[in-house]
């Protein structure tokens, strides 16, 4: 009788195993379509399964719906969110600004721009957008929580404004180059010039 555990030990569902590279194939199917201007409205099942080269049963066998896809596929346009260190709030904020309006996929530039009217018009885009981002805002909530407790920053501190204060010069710089100035360190100018305002002083 053949095994039907994991490598884990975890029961292993009946009938063959779910395919890497068809799930890949899906998803860049789905980033593909938007980069060449398709929007989330227009965008159908079909057209993402026959560019990937499955069936639609392929594709329902992995993502319920088309909202549950595309909230997959844009998430990795931007790759897995960088890691803190832990040991210092200021290099940990660092170091989540660093990908603040920058993307691994070169896709990004053209599907993320589009994105804003769709997020704006429909409740359940902006609700894929803001999935996308929580991750990643809950790191830096994490870093300035950290911060707080060991009284290195100020313990009134409103966590939600000082995320605002952290990402929104950065992310305005990179994606309209608001000013001529150089963006190689644009994210430790932008913590540093914040942390005058909320840090603690000896």
């Amino acid at each position: 009788m053949p095994d039907m555990t994991t490598d884990a030990g975890v029961p292993r569902s009946p009938g063959r195993p779910r395919s890497t590279r068809a799930d890949e194939a899906i998803v860049d199917a789905a980033l593909d379509l938007l980069a060449e201007g398709n929007t989330v409205d227009a965008l159908a099942i079909e057209a993402i399964a026959t560019r990937a080269g499955v069936g639609k049963a392929t594709i329902y066998r992995r993502w319920p719906n088309k909202v549950a896809l595309l909230r997959d596929a844009l998430a990795t346009l931007k790759g897995p969110p960088p890691v803190p260190a832990g040991h210092s709030i200021r290099d940990d904020l660092v170091t989540l600004l660093g990908p603040v309006g920058s993307h691994e996929d070169p896709r990004a530039t053209r599907i993320m721009p589009c994105l804003v009217p769709e997020i704006h018009r429909s409740s359940e885009h902006y609700r894929i957008y803001q999935e996308m981002l929580e991750p990643r805002r809950q790191l830096m909530r994490d870093v300035l929580r950290r911060g707080m407790a060991s009284g290195e920053l100020r313990a009134d501190l409103d966590i939600e404004l000082t995320m605002s204060l952290l990402t929104g010069p950065v992310l305005l710089q990179r994606l309209l180059h608001w000013h001529r100035i150089d963006e190689h360190d644009l994210p430790e100018r932008v913590v540093d010039a914040i942390l005058a305002g909320i840090a603690i002083r000896p």
